[in-house]
């Protein structure tokens, strides 16, 4: 059986907000069968739980936002994205203020921190979300097209193509494709970090945003070249983070796809559309479990191991 996951025992992790600059405390901590994904804003006089699902997402600019009532949590893609590229469907993550530790601007660090607290399989079979029939978002046309789409697919694929005219940018290639059956994700593209351009950092500063940002969380463009003393992670680490991102806003759906999801300069506000225009229509989804490893996609019955 495919069986759902959570932690063998809970995790901590101390880290900055991206955008508030605010110090924040993480701690991960195992839950039981069919839980969830679910933020404890513990910091309130009284703490709010906010479960992670597609309808909880209230804003998406510059990083996906979940609410219940009042109390908010900014930029929960990158550990979700750990989430999905260790298979991890249940887990509670206590949270001290109202923003995700930006870390190293990649999802690495979580997927240390979910490693290292151990992965345990439990009692119930994880359920998957499969697309039966394609599905898409478009917006713009012309130059500023964009769009994103889920098909059927017998696994999770994603290939992604970003449209950015920089020079670094356009050296690094700007599509890329990832299968999560290969078990590459810790190393093909958990690594890959948030990037941001010079201009745009002093405009967002000025917005009271990016407070926490810099080149130990970013990959820092000018005109013309990246800034960061080391370089690029990933060759075309661009785009491969684009795909860290959609991998996280997609796993706000709340279960694991079975689909082959594209997309063309779409970001956070367009991959939530995706996963409302899916949900609203029955008929092109439906849940399965894999009583037996073999019928699942190969891979599969190995995410969250060592690679």
């Amino acid at each position: 059986m495919i069986a759902q996951r959570t932690l063998k025992t809970l995790t901590r992790a101390v880290g900055m907000g991206l955008h508030s600059g605010q110090r924040v405390e993480l701690t991960l901590r195992p839950a039981p069968p069919d839980t969830g994904i679910v933020f404890r804003r513990v910091d309130l006089p009284m703490p709010v739980q906010i479960p992670v699902h597609a309808q909880a997402v209230t804003d998406t600019r510059l990083a996906s936002t979940i609410s219940n009532g009042g109390a908010k949590v900014h930029t929960i893609e990158h550990i979700m994205s750990a989430c999905a590229g260790l298979g991890i469907d249940n887990l509670i993550i206590d949270i001290t203020a109202e923003e995700v530790p930006i870390l190293d601007g990649s999802a690495a660090s979580f997927v240390y921190l979910l490693q290292s607290a151990g992965i345990e399989l439990q009692s119930e079979p994880r359920r998957f979300i499969r697309v039966l029939q394609p599905v898409e978002v478009r917006e713009g046309e012309g130059r500023s097209l964009k769009w994103a789409r889920l098909e059927p697919y017998h696994g999770y694929k994603l290939s992604f193509e970003i449209e950015f005219d920089h020079p670094a940018v356009s050296a690094s290639g700007q599509t890329v494709t990832f299968d999560l059956g290969s078990g590459q994700y810790a190393r093909e593209i958990a690594r890959a970090r948030t990037f941001g351009f010079t201009r745009d950092v002093e405009m967002m500063r000025a917005n009271g945003l990016a407070l926490g940002g810099g080149l130990d969380n970013a990959i820092v463009l000018d005109d013309n070249k990246v800034l960061n003393a080391d370089g690029l992670r990933y060759q075309d680490e661009f785009a491969k983070h684009k795909i860290l991102d959609a991998m996280g806003d997609l796993y706000i759906i709340g279960r694991p796809l079975l689909a082959a999801y594209s997309a063309f300069r779409s970001g956070h506000a367009m991959n939530n559309q995706l996963l409302r225009a899916l949900l609203a229509q029955p008929e092109a989804y439906d849940l399965v479990t894999f009583p037996r490893d073999s019928q699942a996609p190969a891979g599969f019955a190995e995410l969250g191991q060592y690679h």
